[in-house]
C-alpha cells in the first residue's frame, strides 16, 4: 500500500477541548473472545443471543492499516491491538508487519488473554510486534479458571509467557483485575512468584465498564489500600512515569527485584492527562473507554473518503472531545448510564 501524504493541519498536535493530546490508539480487531470473565463479558449475564459482528462488517486488514497511518499522521505514536481476543483474528502477524511499516509509529503492543500465544509470539515478534500485554488476574488454578469464565487454565497461562520470553518478549507486562473477595487475597503470592522475572505486574482497579459485569464500589479493592498491604512485606518507592499520559502509576519494590503497576480509574482517576483513542473492530471512534457511542469511520472510508477527509473527521471528533467519566463518577450513574461493552473496544 503507498504511504499516506502527511496531513498538514494546523491545529496539530491535536488536543481536545481539555486540551489533551492524541498521541496512543487501541485497535479492536475482532469483538470476540474465548473466554468470559467477569469483569468484561460474564457468562451470567453475557446476552446469549448477543450477534457478533459478521466478517464484511469487520475491518478488513487494509482499512486498519490505512486508518493507522491517518491516525499517525496526526500524532499517534503508540497502536495497541486489542479485542475481543485479538488472537482469534486468522492471519494477524499480516497486519503486525503491516502497522509496523508505518513511518514514525514508535511502539506496537498487543494484549491478549494468552491462550492462543505459544503458537503465535515467534511470528508476531518477527512481524514487529514490539510488547505484549498478558491478562492475569490469578496463579491459582481454580481463581483463575473462575476468573475467565470456567475457560481458562494457569498452565496454558504459564506456557503463553514461556512462549513469549522464547519470542523474544523479554519483559512483558501481566494484567490483574483486582475484586474484593476474589482474588485481592493473592496479590502477594504473584509478586513472590514474579520477583526478578523482569516482568511487570500490573494491578488494575475493578471498573464499570460496559454494563454487563455486574459493578459494585464494595468490589473495588483501591490502589492506596493494595499499596499498602503489599508494602508491609515488601517497602516500596514510586517511580517516575515513562511517558505523559502513561496509564499504570509505576512502583518498585525497594530490593529492585520487582516492578508494579496499579491502574487506579476508579479512586484516582487519570483523565487530566488521557491522550487515548479507540477503534472498533467495525470502525468506529470512541474517545473513552466508558463512551456510550462511537463515530464511524469504516462508513466515510469504504464509500471513498480521502485519507485527508478521514484525517479532519477524526480531528474533530478529538477536537470536541470533553470526555472525563471517571472523574465525574458515582455508583447512581454508574448504573443509570449505557456504555459501551469493554469486549468491543478492549480495555
Amino acid at each position: 500500500m503507498a504511504k499516506s501524504i502527511p496531513l498538514k493541519l494546523e491545529s496539530l498536535p491535536l488536543r481536545d477541548r481539555r486540551r489533551r493530546v492524541l498521541s496512543d490508539l487501541r485497535i479492536s480487531v475482532i469483538d470476540r473472545c474465548n473466554f468470559r470473565c467477569p469483569y468484561c463479558m460474564p457468562e451470567g449475564s453475557y446476552p446469549l443471543d448477543h450477534a457478533f459482528l459478521e466478517k464484511s462488517q469487520r475491518m478488513r486488514f487494509e482499512e486498519i492499516e490505512r486508518l493507522a497511518r491517518v491516525f499517525v499522521n496526526l500524532g499517534v505514536r503508540k497502536i495497541r491491538l486489542t479485542g475481543g481476543e485479538p488472537l482469534l483474528r486468522r492471519e494477524l502477524p499480516k497486519l503486525v508487519a503491516g502497522l509496523a511499516g508505518i513511518e514514525s509509529l514508535e511502539d506496537l503492543a498487543l494484549t491478549s488473554n494468552g491462550s492462543l500465544l505459544p503458537r503465535m509470539a515467534k511470528e508476531l515478534r518477527e512481524a514487529g510486534l514490539k510488547r505484549i500485554t498478558l491478562s492475569m488476574d490469578s496463579l491459582d488454578a481454580q481463581t483463575y479458571r473462575e476468573m475467565s469464565g470456567g475457560r481458562g487454565e494457569v498452565a496454558n497461562l504459564d506456557a503463553a509467557i514461556a512462549a513469549a520470553v522464547d519470542a523474544g518478549f523479554t519483559s512483558l507486562k501481566l494484567n490483574v483485575v483486582v475484586m474484593r473477595g476474589v482474588n485481592d487475597h493473592q496479590v502477594a503470592d504473584m509478586i513472590a512468584y514474579f520477583r526478578g522475572s523482569g516482568h511487570v505486574l500490573r494491578f488494575i482497579e475493578y471498573m464499570d465498564v460496559g454494563t454487563c459485569n455486574a459493578w459494585k464500589p464494595e468490589l473495588v479493592v483501591p490502589s492506596a489500600e493494595l499499596r499498602d498491604r503489599i508494602g508491609q512485606r515488601w517497602p516500596l518507592r514510586a517511580l517516575p512515569a515513562t511517558h505523559a499520559g502513561e496509564v499504570a502509576e509505576r512502583w518498585q519494590l525497594v530490593d529492585g527485584s520487582a516492578e508494579i503497576g496499579f491502574i487506579s480509574s476508579v479512586s484516582e482517576p487519570f483523565c487530566g492527562d488521557c491522550t487515548r483513542a479507540r477503534l472498533s473492530a467495525d470502525g468506529r471512534l470512541y474517545t473513552c473507554l466508558f463512551a456510550n457511542s462511537g463515530h464511524d469511520l469504516l462508513g466515510p472510508l469504504r464509500a471513498g473518503a480521502t485519507d485527508a477527509e478521514l484525517g479532519k473527521l477524526i480531528a474533530a471528533v478529538w477536537s470536541s472531545r470533553d470526555d472525563r467519566y471517571s472523574e465525574i463518577r458515582n455508583a447512581a450513574s454508574s448504573l443509570a448510564r449505557q456504555r459501551v461493552e469493554m469486549y468491543e473496544i478492549g480495555g
